[in-house]
């Protein structure tokens, strides 16, 4: 800063015959207070800790138009050393933060926080998200977005089951970048909160075996399987998770007939297929579900630790496998409604009649025994 711009004084120094400017330390924007000849004296805090101090700049003739160039003073703020840029505008609390749903909570009251399912998710609540992946390429950079904008803690398990299409080298692409901006962040801290694991299959073995092997690699407190074809929607993970954050489930199936969310209307045949498949599921584990074929299963880590280990199925006979194994447990099990957006063959569905019989095969077969 040139000498002819001014000096740093403290409060104490302030004399009477100045210019007295008011100077926001956001906007830099001078607005006269007291119009006198003489000098200008600029009160500026030097630090957002509110530690005040008096700049004395020159003015050309003692007026706010002779003193024309308040761009002098934003430099000469910017360069002190005390200088600590002051945010002013007030910061909104975290999504699902304690002070998020107090706010709420005094708007709303406690009744229609309950009925919109308005809640506070611990701040070190982890979220394992694990990925079967399966020639997604087309697909899966969008689903990751989606999945990363969820406002939870969360670390991302994808598993590729030997794509042909190109998703691996997305995946080691993503993977690359990953591990740049690890190495250079100075502390594990610094890194955002959804870390992605990634896991390769050298042989094609099926949905099962993808989330098997990614259950092995999940390290958070609560569990959940995302496809990567984004016909369910990630932005529902904290309607899903809140029965078992309050303690009052330990697993969640998201089921796709509930009714209240968009269903895309598709195949009368798949969804006769899913409603027969269920059924038959519920004769065997007593349970009343509307959707043991869904995707969105939600557990606490204590019970993928105990189940992970007894999954055989390596295709989509893991739905009635894992079903069965809950059921059989008695473990505490809700269901809440979940959106989906399916996609016709052309689009890329891989399951088939074969697998509906393989699944009747499955629910029969562990059912009966373990």
């Amino acid at each position: 800063m040139a000498e002819s711009v001014g000096s740093w004084y403290s409060l104490e120094t302030f004399v009477e015959n100045t210019l007295f400017f008011r100077l926001s330390a956001v906007a830099y924007i001078a607005t006269p207070l007291k119009p006198v000849t003489g000098r200008a004296v600029t009160l500026l805090p030097m630090s957002a800790r509110g530690n005040y101090g008096c700049f004395i700049a020159d003015s050309i003739d003692g007026t706010l138009d002779g003193f024309r160039d308040t761009d002098l003073i934003s430099e000469a703020l910017m360069s002190h050393p005390d200088f600590e840029p002051k945010d002013d505008s007030p910061s909104e609390p975290a999504p699902h933060s304690q002070e998020w749903f107090d706010s709420l909570r005094h708007t709303l009251g406690e009744a229609a926080c309950r009925q919109l399912g308005f809640y506070v998710i611990p701040n070190d609540l982890l979220l394992s998200v694990v990925i079967p992946v399966y020639n997604e390429r087309d697909t899966l950079q969008g689903l990751l977005e989606r999945v990363k904008e969820v406002p939870i803690r969360k670390e991302i398990v994808l598993v590729d089951d030997c794509s042909q299409d190109g998703t691996r080298d997305l995946l080691k692409q993503l993977e690359d970048e990953q591990r740049g901006r690890e190495e250079a962040a100075e502390d594990a801290e610094s890194l955002p909160n959804n870390r992605m694991t990634f896991v390769y299959h050298e042989k094609n073995q099926g949905k099962g075996a993808a989330v098997r092997t990614g259950f092995g690699a999940v390290q958070g407190d609560l569990v959940i399987i995302q496809d990567a074809d984004l016909e369910y929607d990630p932005s529902e993970y904290p309607r899903l998770l809140h029965p078992i954050v309050e303690g009052k489930a330990d697993v969640v199936f998201g089921s796709r007939f509930l009714g209240d969310k968009p269903h895309r209307v598709l195949y009368f045949w798949h969804y006769l297929g899913n409603r027969f498949l269920t059924m038959m599921s519920n004769c065997f584990t007593n349970l009343n579900l509307t959707d043991m074929e869904t995707c969105y299963k939600v557990c606490r880590r204590e019970v993928i630790d105990e189940i992970a280990p007894l999954l055989k199925q390596n295709r989509f006979g893991f739905e009635p496998e894992f079903t069965s194994r809950i059921a059989r447990r008695h473990y505490r099990v809700f269901e809440l409604s979940c959106s989906y957006s399916g996609r016709t063959y052309d689009q890329g569905k891989k399951i088939g009649w074969r697998d509906g019989f393989s699944a009747l095969w499955c629910i029969v077969r562990y059912g009966l025994a373990e």
